[in-house]
Parts: C-alpha cells; structure tokens; sequence
C-alpha cells in the first residue's frame, strides 16, 4: 500500500509539474527572464535567422517569389485550425504555404471580453514583435483594432481584452500557438520584412467555401463576416 501511495505521489508531482510547466508559463517564464537576462530582436535573429530562412525559402522560391517579400498576409481559419502564408508584393496575393495552429481556444465567434478565451476574429496588424515572449517567441496582434472598439464601447463592454499574439508552443488562451519553429519562422519573417507589412485575417471559417453566418445577439457581426469575406475573395482557396 506504501509503495502504490508512493508511486501516486509521483505521478501527482510529475503531472503538476507539466501542467505548471505548460500552462503557468505566464506566471514564472517572466522570473526566468530576470534572471537570465532579456534578449533583443536581434538577439533572436542571430539565433535563429539562417535556419529559419533556410526552412522558409525553399516554398517562396517555389511560388516564384524572391525573399523577402516586400508584404505578407497571415489567412486565419478557426475551423481549420489553419495558416495560410501569403505573398501581397503586388496586385494579385501569391500563396506561399500553409502552417497548422497547434492551439486555439474558444468557439467561433468574435472576442467579447477579458477572460473570455476567444480568439478574435476581424482583419488585424501586428503592433511589435516579442523576443521574451513566454511561449518561445511572439507577435502581438492590434486587437482591440478600431472596429472591436467602437462595438466594444456601444455594448458598454469596457474590457474587451488585451495581449493577443502570434506564438510558439501549443497553448492557447486566446492566442494562435504555432509551435516554436513556425514561430520562428514567422518571427524572422516580421524582422526581415518589417511588422507593419504584415496583416492578419482571422476568420471562424473560410468564406472563400462557405457564407459566414452572422450571430443574431451580436448584429454588428454581419459588417464584420462581410470585411472578412471581401478580404479573404483575391485569395484563391487552398
């Protein structure tokens, strides 16, 4: 009996110390920073930069496309928990490959508020890049951009939710977790073209295959499925 209270206790440990692991990184990576010491983006891109441009090339030499792009678009399908890379150097948007969303939270639907686990879903850029980012490396999304603030403020919803990002590892509180090498990846991307020459669509499912269907609580989400769709309509579907 000892000993299989023993080998519970272990297995107790063990299980917690993964959960913590996994999903307090918010909690003691910050510590670990201190401690260690910040890094810069530059820091990240000398770690990272050549193989990372090493594994990206290979599919924007095969779209015809030198790297780096001049622009990029990042297609978001929550249903599909899916990616979509592409060039918008020119007029008509070229596809350059597609990454799986390791972890998404939440539903279909729009973010409403803090804590609610959603990830948004409108047209977005991307405000900075994080080198000390919990979850390996990180991109912070504009949300709340214009749009979810003036429905935020007509609803009087005063908090509607901050710190979305693009990020490594494959846990989500609201955020797309990509993994670290695609954030890597991605991370080197952002760097070597600049941030502001990335959007980002993120959509429940892809209007360019289906009608967005509006929630009838929340009418304003007509105007938004109607953005999405018009922007995702020069991205042939892939």
């Amino acid at each position: 009996m000892k000993h299989i209270l023993s080998l519970v206790f272990l297995l107790a440990s063990l299980i917690g110390i993964f959960l913590i692991y996994n999903y307090g990184r918010a909690y003691w990576h910050p510590l670990y920073i201190k401690a260690a010491g910040a890094r810069t983006v530059e820091d990240v891109i000398q770690t990272y930069g050549e193989e990372a441009r090493e594994r990206m090339t290979p599919y924007f030499a095969a779209a015809g496309i030198k790297y780096p792009p001049d622009s990029v678009a990042l297609i978001a399908i929550k249903e599909e928990a899916k990616l979509e890379l592409w060039d918008t150097s020119a007029a008509n948007p070229v596809f350059i490959r597609n990454y799986s969303v390791l972890a998404q939270s939440g539903v279909a639907g729009p973010k409403l508020r803090e804590g609610d686990l959603q990830v948004p879903e409108g047209i977005y850029r991307i405000e900075y890049l994080n080198p000390n980012s919990s979850y390996h490396l990180s991109m912070k999304l504009n949300y709340p951009n214009d749009f979810d603030l003036t429905h935020a403020k007509a609803e009087g919803r005063s908090e509607p939710g901050t710190n979305i990002f693009i990020h490594g590892k494959a846990v989500s509180i609201g955020c797309l977790a990509m993994g670290d090498e695609v954030a890597e990846e991605l991370f080197v991307l952002a760097s070597d073209i600049g941030h502001r020459n990335i959007e980002v669509a993120i959509a429940p499912q892809d209007p360019r295959k289906n009608v967005l269907t509006p929630i009838p609580e929340l009418p304003w989400t007509e105007e938004l499925y109607q953005n999405l769709t018009t922007y995702f309509a020069p991205f042939d579907a892939k």
